[in-house]
């Protein structure tokens, strides 16, 4: 990532978090665990507590900083933005941070700056000045779930392998297990967001 890269042009160009919610399409994705990705979404964003009061305290302590402002790359579709984006939400909510979403498929050029391991992987939280300048970002995954999807990736490098999608498949549901166990995977991301703003403010 460009450290001179600008996305003031983007701003505006996305829509709410609350309208993304809201116009979600519902599917089931059996393989994470989800039967309704809209209800599983909702439920996600609307029980998520801070379970840690330092973590509200850093996050609240963010509003001095008035010229943040937050984009988030994902779709839909995705089971890890099903999970994740609910807590982007919410913390960019406890920092008075400015969000809009971008759906990936209307903003490939921009999503293509922030891939993962090549591939677009989402969602991206892309942290920036309100002048554009960006300063940071988050995602797709938590570090150690991620770590499964790399593990994955090293040992199946040949997508034409016979066992290779059931393989992935089996990949898909470890991580959707991964999820569903507790909110292990919120406090990581907490200490990942908390790590990224150290470095920006």
């Amino acid at each position: 990532m460009s450290k001179s890269l600008n996305l003031k042009h983007k701003i505006g160009q996305g829509i709410s978090p609350h309208s993304f919610m809201e116009n979600m399409e519902i599917r089931t994705m059996e393989l994470s665990g989800i039967p309704n990705t809209k209800e599983q979404m909702i439920l996600n964003y609307e029980t998520f507590s801070w379970t840690c009061a330092e973590d509200e305290l850093f996050f609240g302590s963010i509003r001095d900083h008035e010229d943040l402002y937050c984009l988030i790359l994902c779709t839909d579709w995705c089971p890890d933005v099903i999970w994740n984006v609910p807590v982007l939400f919410r913390v960019m909510e406890q920092a008075r941070i400015a969000t809009e979403v971008l759906k990936m498929e209307d903003h490939l050029e921009t999503m293509d700056l922030f891939l993962t391991d090549g591939g677009r992987a989402q969602p991206i939280a892309v942290l920036m000045k309100t002048s554009g300048e960006v300063l940071g970002k988050w995602g797709a995954r938590p570090a150690y779930i991620q770590a499964v999807m790399d593990r994955f990736k090293a040992n199946h490098p040949d997508k034409q392998e016979p066992k290779y999608q059931e393989s992935l498949n089996e990949t898909y549901r470890e991580i959707g297990s991964l999820y569903r166990t507790g909110n292990e995977y919120q406090r990581v991301m907490l200490e990942e967001l908390k790590e990224l703003f150290s470095g920006m403010v």
